[in-house]
């Protein structure tokens, strides 16, 4: 069967980036599934996985338009100190919640003065090109319940190994919409621009 639109892959990843640093990796550990069409991969490496069959393998660049954007310098911002409402101990790679004019955003602590905490909306891979070796371990049809769902049922989560809401970055790579049981961004999404 082809990769398509309502059909759930289960594949391996290595990502790669311009250094040839490695990011991470599924091989030696669980594939990855997610359901093809369902905006839960990043737009450019999904469209690098149209067509393919079960068994196919294939490097893939993905500028970062089609991945996380690029980075936003606006998305930087000092915010003061009471915003986090009397939360102590705050230290740079935290992640808080914050509430925008486009609804919840993700941020990260990248620095914490006397009495402000800099913030950074920016996905950490934005501004990035990606590099990735894919082997494609299988393809079989959604079920209905995934296709209303838009994500996978099967492996307890939407990656295999669990996937989906933004609390955990364990699995970065593919990007990360998804509403699945369990918590982070390795199935995708173009959520995270």
């Amino acid at each position: 069967m082809k990769i398509d639109a309502n059909t759930v892959v289960t594949l391996h990843y290595r990502l790669t980036d311009d250094q040839g640093q490695l990011v991470e990796e599924s091989f030696g550990a669980e594939p990855m599934q997610y359901l093809h069409g369902a905006n839960n991969l990043i737009p450019g490496l999904e469209r690098e996985l149209d067509g393919k069959l079960a068994g196919d393998t294939l490097s893939a660049t993905v500028a970062p338009a089609d991945a996380y954007g690029e980075y936003e310098e606006a998305l930087k911002q000092d915010v003061p100190m009471e915003a986090f409402g009397g939360i102590e101990d705050i230290v740079p790679g935290m992640r808080f919640m914050a509430e925008t004019d486009q609804g919840p955003r993700p941020v990260v602590v990248t620095e914490v003065k006397d009495d402000s905490v800099v913030v950074d909306g920016n996905h950490p891979m934005a501004g990035q090109t990606l590099h990735f070796e894919v082997e494609i371990v299988e393809v079989r049809e959604a079920t209905d319940e995934e296709r209303a769902h838009g994500h996978v049922h099967a492996g307890g989560g939407c990656c295999g190994g669990g996937c989906g809401s933004h609390d955990d970055e364990e699995h970065e790579c593919c990007g990360g919409s998804g509403d699945c049981s369990k918590g982070d961004d390795c199935c995708g999404g173009h959520g995270h621009h």
